[in-house]
């Protein structure tokens, strides 16, 4: 078996210790397992990362630590190394998946089908100010830009024929996000609505009704009222930026692409919403999957 031939290319090509190889079997070995149990067979070509991470949602299920995880998860990643090297696979699934932090407290967000109804009843009402906060709500939510950011924005920024946006983050860095159709709509009818009534101003994209610019507490009230219909208990701009990160890594968003979307300057920090993606995960595995209970169980 593969495996096997991998094993001895730790011991006498990498030289690695008699401890470490049987660690790394123990691990593989229970990654084959769990993929037979949940594949029928263990098929190299039909792993992905989705499968990976199941693997990891089990391991945790299983009261497994934070250090063990990442040391199967390692072990995993070095496998998959070496079968790219001798060209058995051509693809990567483990290459954008991150074991989970310990420590760290996991980003309250907004579940998915709550954000669809609040953007949903948001857009009932069609006054300046209901146009402005519904296209706030949309455009934090959609971009995963910082208060700081939104407040920063000029309508130089926003590129509708491109259909992208381009935000000055923290240390004047600067990122295009692209934008998609809605949300592009929804700019447009706030525009139009407060080039009417206010005027362009300043040049700030979101502005008050006397045409001054917003100020930080303001767009904190806006969203705090928004999320009021949510059962979340922080209320706040910064769940709306971890709502669109556990969002687009729920969706098979890779870890990278969240990262510079965020404006992150590691991917250390993009990282904590894999502990969210993978909770997420458990909470639909375990609901809807004919085989929870195996994970309940510890399997």
């Amino acid at each position: 078996m593969i495996i096997n031939q991998f094993l001895e290319y730790l011991q006498y090509e990498r030289s690695y210790s008699t401890h470490t190889v049987l660690s790394y079997r123990n691990d593989l070995s229970q990654f084959v397992e769990f993929i037979r149990l949940e594949q029928g067979e263990f098929i190299l070509g039909k792993i992905d990362s989705d499968i990976i991470r199941l693997w990891i949602v089990a391991l945790m299920e299983q009261k497994r630590s934070t250090t063990t995880v990442k040391r199967k998860l390692s072990a995993l990643k070095s496998f998959y190394r070496f079968l790219l090297k001798r060209g058995i696979v051509t693809k990567n699934p483990i290459i954008n998946i991150a074991g989970p932090k310990s420590g760290k407290e996991i980003p309250s967000f907004v579940k998915e089908s709550e954000m669809d109804f609040l953007l949903e009843k948001s857009s009932e009402d069609t006054n300046f100010e209901s146009l402005r906060d519904n296209a706030i709500m949309h455009l934090f939510y959609a971009t995963g830009i910082r208060r700081a950011e939104l407040l920063n924005l000029k309508d130089s920024d926003v590129d509708f024929f491109t259909s992208v946006i381009k935000v000055t983050g923290k240390r004047n860095k600067q990122r295009i996000i692209p934008l998609g159709e809605e949300i592009k709509q929804l700019l447009l009818n706030y525009l139009e609505e407060r080039d009417v009534r206010i005027g362009v101003g300043d040049g700030h994209l979101f502005v008050k009704s006397d045409g001054e610019a917003l100020y930080p507490m303001l767009v904190h009230r806006i969203v705090s009222e928004r999320l009021s219909i949510t059962n979340i208990s922080k209320k706040s701009p910064h769940v709306l930026r971890h709502t669109f990160a556990t969002s687009m890594l729920n969706n098979g968003a890779q870890l990278n692409a969240v990262k510079e979307l965020l404006g992150h300057s590691s991917l250390a920090s993009t990282e904590v919403y894999t502990h969210t993606s993978f909770e997420e995960l458990k909470r639909s595995y375990n609901s809807a999957h004919p085989r929870a209970i195996h994970f309940k169980k510890g399997g």
